[in-house]
C-alpha cells in the first residue's frame, strides 16, 4: 500500500492519519498524529476461524515509557504489566468496536494501539479510539462503518467538548460517548466532586469585627449528580457531532480500504437452518420449561440434559456434521425463546415482571476484626464488601504517563470474581481486565459522596460470592453501606442497577435489574448508579446497532424508579448499623499552626515520642493547624490529644537567643557524635561544638572525656543569625 494521509479536523480535534508507512504486513495500520502525541494502531486478523459463539476480539493499548521522554521505574527497566489506566482504556477501544463486526464473525483478531509520543493537553483514549478505528476501517476485514467518539466535560456551568485531560480533572463531569454513524452504542459517565468555598450571609457586623480578620470562606464539597433529563438533553446534542465525525472518517478511510481477501461467508459461523428448526420442533417446549421459574443452578443442569436430547436428535436425523455445533446451535435457539418470552408473554425467566428488582437482604458488620463490612444479597446475585482504614502514607503510588511526579489514590475500589461465585473450578489468580472495569465503574460512583481527604487512605474491597447478573452495581450498594459502617462521612447513599433490553424491529422492552441469562441474550448492558437526586456514574454498552433516544429515556426512568426503591432498602439497613469493635478512634482538632513546629520537635524527636508513649498515629495540617490522632485505645487517644494541647498552650514563639562573641557561657551537653558535641546553650538553643575546637590536642574520643548532662563552660566565638560557633577557654588559651 503506498504512503497516504487524511488530515481531518472536527469536534475541536486536529488529527492527522499517515496509511502504508509503517507496519505494512499487519492487516490494517495507522500512524496517528494529535498535537504532540504519535500512536500506531494495528489489526491483524488470524487464517483460522474458530467456533465460539463470541466473537474472538482482544484489545491491547500499551503507553511506552519513551513516549515521555522516561525511562520505566521500579527494578526491572522496561514495560511489563500494563496499569490501571491502560487496562480500562484497552476496555474501551473494545467495546466500541465490537459491534462494527457482522454477526458471527469468527477470525480471532488482534487490535493493538502503541503510544509512541505523549501530549499532556491530548486525550489519549479518545485519540486511541480514533486510531484504531482508522486501521480496522482501512484492514481487509469486513467492517465497513466507522465510530467516534466524543468527550464531554463541565467547567463553572459552562460545557466543554473534548476538553484536556487537565480541563476534564478540574471539571464537574466526565463523559464519553461513542456512537456508530448518529447512533450511540456506549457511553460512560461519572461525576467528579468539586470544592466550592461557601460563606454564611452576614446581615450585621459587630464593630468590634470590623478591626479584627475578614471571615474566611469554607471549601464545601459538591456531588455535582446529573439528572436524567440533562444526560438525555447532553446525548441528543452530542449524537449529530459524532454523526458528521463518522461520515467524516468514512468518506476519508473507505477509499483507501484493503481488498477483502475472503468472503464474508468464508469468515462467517452460520448454524445450518434444518438443523436449528429440528432441534426447535423437538425441543422448544424442554427449552420454555428450563427457561421458567429455575434457580440459575437448576436451569445449568436442564440445559446439560437438553444438550444431550440434542446430540441424540442429530444423530437420530442423520445431522452427523451438526454434532460439533451442538453448542452453537442450542445457544441460538435458547437465544430466539429468550426473547420471544420477554417481547411477546412480558415473561422473564425467572417470572418477575419487566420492571421488577429481584429480593435484597442487607447484613452490616458481621467482620468483627474489619473496620467496615457489608453482606449485600439482590437475587443470586452476592457481594461482601469491606472497608478499612490507613493513614495517608498507604495510598496507592502510580503515576500517568505525561505526569511530571507521582499522584497518590487515597479510595481504591478492588472489585474480586471468583470462579467460585458462578461454580467454576478455576483458581483465583491476578486480576482481569473485567474485574479492574467494574472496580472502577464502582469507583467512580461512590468517589463523589466521600470527603477523600489528604490525611486517610480507605480501601473497599468487594468479595462476589454468588453472580448471576448485576455484581458491579451490588458492589456500588454494599460498598456505601460498607464505609458508613466504617463510619466514613458518606453525604448521600450510591445504589445502582443493571438495566437490559430486548428488541425486535419496532419492538422492545426495557429489563430492570438483569440477571446473566438476559444480558447474554439481550441487545444491552446498562448499568446506572447514583444518589437520590441523579447519576454519579454511569456504563452503557449496545451489543448490536444503535441505541434510540426514547428507549434511553425509558430505560434511564426505570433505573431510576429501581434506585430510588433500592436506597429505601439501604437507607433502612442504614440506621441498624452498630460500630464494629475494630474501628480505630480518632479525635480532630485545631491548634495554632505556629504550634505545629513544637509537636513536631527537633528532627521530629516529640512526635515521634508522643506516637510511642501512647501508641497512635498522628497527621498534622500545618497550614491549617489540623491535629488528626488515631488509635486503637479511646483512653490512649484522649491523652495524647490532651498531651499535644499543653505542648501547643506552653509553646511560646520566642526570640533567637543573642549571644555575645568573646564572652563565657555555662551549658549542658545535650548530645554527643564523632565530630563533637551538642550543647545546650542559656536560652534553650543547641550550638555544636567542634571536635577541632575542644583542646590543644584532637581529642580521640569524646564520650572518655564527657558525659550527656555534664555542664560545660564555652566561649562564643562568632553569632551568624542562627549559627553559632563555640570553641572551649581550653582551646583559646592554647
Amino acid at each position: 500500500m503506498q504512503e497516504k494521509r487524511a488530515e481531518i479536523e472536527i469536534n475541536h480535534l486536529k488529527e492527522s492519519y499517515t496509511f502504508g508507512k509503517v507496519a505494512r504486513q499487519s492487516n490494517g495500520s495507522v500512524l496517528y498524529r494529535q498535537g504532540k502525541a504519535v500512536l500506531l494502531a494495528t489489526v491483524v486478523a488470524d487464517s483460522k476461524p474458530v467456533q465460539e459463539p463470541f466473537l474472538p476480539l482482544t484489545v491491547q493499548y500499551i503507553e511506552k515509557a519513551y513516549a515521555a521522554a522516561k525511562i520505566p521505574g521500579g527494578f526491572i527497566k522496561r514495560e511489563s504489566k500494563p496499569s490501571d489506566f491502560e487496562t480500562l482504556t484497552s476496555r474501551i477501544i473494545d467495546r466500541s468496536l465490537r459491534p462494527l463486526f457482522p454477526e458471527g464473525f469468527a477470525l480471532p483478531v488482534v487490535i493493538t494501539v502503541l503510544v509512541l509520543s505523549a501530549d499532556e493537553e491530548v486525550d489519549l483514549q479518545v485519540a486511541a479510539l480514533h486510531a484504531a478505528n482508522a486501521a480496522l476501517l482501512v484492514s481487509d476485514l469486513p467492517v465497513r462503518n466507522a465510530v467516534a467518539a466524543l468527550r464531554i466535560g463541565r467547567s463553572e456551568g459552562e460545557t466543554l467538548i473534548n476538553p484536556s485531560p487537565k480541563q476534564l480533572e478540574e471539571g464537574s463531569l466526565d463523559l464519553l460517548l461513542v456512537g456508530e454513524g448518529s447512533e450511540i452504542t456506549m457511553i460512560e459517565m461519572a461525576a467528579l466532586a468539586t470544592e466550592v468555598l461557601e460563606m454564611e450571609e452576614i446581615t450585621e457586623i459587630p464593630p468590634e469585627a470590623l478591626m479584627g480578620p475578614m471571615p474566611v470562606a469554607l471549601p464545601h464539597r459538591e456531588i455535582n449528580e446529573l439528572a436524567e433529563e440533562e444526560l438525555v438533553a447532553m446525548i441528543r446534542q452530542a449524537a449529530e457531532s459524532i454523526g458528521d465525525a463518522c461520515r467524516e472518517y468514512e468518506a476519508a478511510f473507505l477509499p483507501m480500504k484493503k481488498e477483502e481477501t475472503q468472503s464474508e461467508k468464508a469468515l462467517l459461523y452460520v448454524p445450518s437452518e434444518s438443523a436449528e428448526q429440528l432441534l426447535e420442533e423437538q425441543l422448544g417446549k424442554e427449552i420454555d420449561t428450563a427457561l421458567e421459574g429455575l434457580s440459575k443452578s437448576e436451569r445449568g443442569s436442564a440445559f446439560g440434559q437438553i444438550r444431550r436430547r440434542a446430540e441424540a436428535v442429530l444423530e437420530e436425523y442423520g445431522l452427523h456434521a451438526e454434532l460439533e455445533e451442538v453448542a452453537a446451535l442450542l445457544d441460538a435457539l435458547i437465544g430466539k425463546r429468550v426473547r420471544r418470552q420477554i417481547l411477546e408473554r412480558k415473561v422473564r425467566a425467572d417470572g418477575r415482571a419487566l420492571d421488577e428488582v429481584r429480593p435484597i437482604s442487607i447484613e452490616s458488620n458481621l467482620l468483627p476484626s474489619v473496620h467496615g463490612s457489608c453482606l449485600f444479597t439482590r437475587g443470586e446475585t452476592q457481594v461482601l464488601a469491606t472497608v478499612t482504614l490507613g493513614d495517608a502514607k498507604e495510598g496507592q503510588i502510580f503515576e500517568l504517563l505525561s505526569d511530571r511526579s507521582t499522584r497518590t489514590e487515597r479510595f481504591m475500589v478492588h472489585y474480586n470474581f471468583p470462579g467460585f461465585c458462578v461454580g467454576e473450578a478455576r483458581p483465583i489468580g491476578a486480576p482481569s481486565r473485567r474485574e479492574l472495569g467494574h472496580g472502577n465503574l464502582a469507583k467512580r460512583a461512590l468517589e463523589p459522596v466521600i470527603d477523600t481527604e489528604a490525611s486517610r487512605t480507605i480501601r473497599l474491597v468487594a468479595e462476589v460470592l454468588e453472580s448471576n447478573g448485576s455484581s458491579s452495581m451490588a458492589t456500588v450498594c454494599g460498598g456505601a453501606l460498607a464505609l458508613c459502617a466504617a463510619e466514613v462521612e458518606v453525604k448521600e447513599l450510591v445504589a445502582g442497577v443493571a438495566m437490559g433490553m430486548v428488541r425486535e424491529q419496532d419492538k422492545y422492552a426495557v429489563l430492570t435489574d438483569i440477571m446473566g441469562l438476559e444480558d447474554h441474550y439481550g441487545d444491552m448492558d446498562f448499568k446506572v448508579a447514583g444518589t437520590r437526586n441523579g447519576i454519579t456514574a454511569l456504563q452503557m454498552d449496545i451489543k448490536s446497532g444503535g441505541l434510540d433516544l426514547k428507549m434511553l429515556e425509558d430505560a434511564l426512568q426505570q433505573a431510576r424508579d429501581a434506585r430510588l426503591m433500592i436506597l429505601e432498602k439501604m437507607e433502612e439497613a442504614r440506621k441498624l448499623i452498630e460500630p464494629s469493635g475494630a474501628l480505630p478512634v480518632s479525635e480532630h482538632f485545631s491548634i495554632d499552626p505556629s504550634k505545629i513546629v513544637h509537636i513536631i520537635g527537633k528532627a521530629g524527636s516529640t512526635i515521634r515520642d508522643i506516637i510511642q508513649r501512647f501508641e497512635v498515629n498522628i497527621d498534622l495540617d500545618r497550614e491549617k493547624g489540623g491535629v488528626k490522632v488515631t488509635g486503637q485505645e479511646k483512653e490512649k487517644v484522649l491523652a495524647a490529644k490532651e498531651h499535644i494541647t499543653q505542648i501547643a498552650e506552653k509553646a511560646e514563639t520566642k526570640e533567637f537567643p543573642k549571644y555575645e562573641a568573646g564572652k563565657r557561657y555555662l551549658g549542658k551537653v545535650k548530645r554527643i557524635v564523632d565530630y563533637g558535641i551538642f550543647v545546650e546553650m542559656p536560652g534553650d538553643y543547641d550550638a555544636l561544638l567542634h571536635i577541632s575546637k575542644i583542646g590543644k590536642e584532637r581529642v580521640a574520643n569524646l564520650k572518655e572525656r564527657y558525659h550527656e548532662g555534664d555542664e560545660i563552660e564555652v566561649v562564643v566565638l562568632e553569632q551568624k543569625g542562627r549559627k553559632v560557633e563555640l570553641a572551649t577557654p581550653e582551646y583559646l588559651e592554647g
